[in-house]
């Protein structure tokens, strides 16, 4: 009965220790288990984090070109309501032009010597410097180059006459005078252009 005894203690023994031994077990199982998850779990923060940083960068920079797109678009709206402003008397000026040669044809052609024209000439030069005048205002320029060297941007050259006594590509005669609205053409000088005697 001793022996059963012993035996029954023995086998008592034996099932403490390997449930000692099976908790030390699991317990290293467990460790082993969350190390072998915690690089995993610390890889994908570190994934979810870069992914994160880059949205945001991405955020950012539509943001940024959100925000470069609305100034440009305002900068642009407000040159074409500066040009609209500035421009806007363009076919109105261009359809005086036509008013202001007839009035410069009708000077040319005036007998000066006779006493009886002086008072309507008189009246015609007034008309055409009060029309020049109110041009001039809305900043319309007369282009009256003559002695001035050839531009071909406000110039047109109707003719180039041999010269000795003129500067070679200088503005010998205006056939036409041009005329420019805030710096932009409105017709081009109609000209004569010297050139050097060959």
């Amino acid at each position: 009965m001793a022996e059963d005894q012993d035996k029954s203690a023995s086998q008592d023994e034996d099932a403490q220790v390997e449930a000692i031994v099976g908790e030390i077990q699991d317990a290293l199982d467990g460790a082993e288990a969350e190390q072998a998850s915690a690089p995993v779990e610390e890889k994908s923060l570190e994934v979810q984090l870069d992914e994160a940083k880059q949205a945001a960068a991405e955020a950012k920079e539509q943001a940024l070109r959100a925000v470069a797109d609305a100034q440009n678009i305002r900068r642009r709206a407000e040159k074409d309501a500066e040009n609209a402003r500035k421009f806007a008397l363009e076919k109105f000026a261009g359809d005086m032009l036509v008013v202001a040669d007839n009035l410069d044809r009708a000077l040319a052609s005036a007998d000066r010597d006779n006493e009886s024209l002086k008072p309507m000439i008189e009246g015609v030069e007034l008309t055409h410097k009060s029309m020049l005048d109110a041009l001039a205002r809305h900043n319309v320029v007369q282009l009256n180059p003559v002695g001035e060297p050839f531009n071909p941007e406000f110039h047109q050259a109707m003719a180039m006459v041999p010269n000795p006594d003129v500067e070679p590509n200088s503005v010998m005669d205006v056939m036409q005078k041009g005329f420019t609205l805030n710096g932009r053409l409105l017709r081009p000088a109609m000209v004569v252009v010297a050139k050097a005697p060959e």
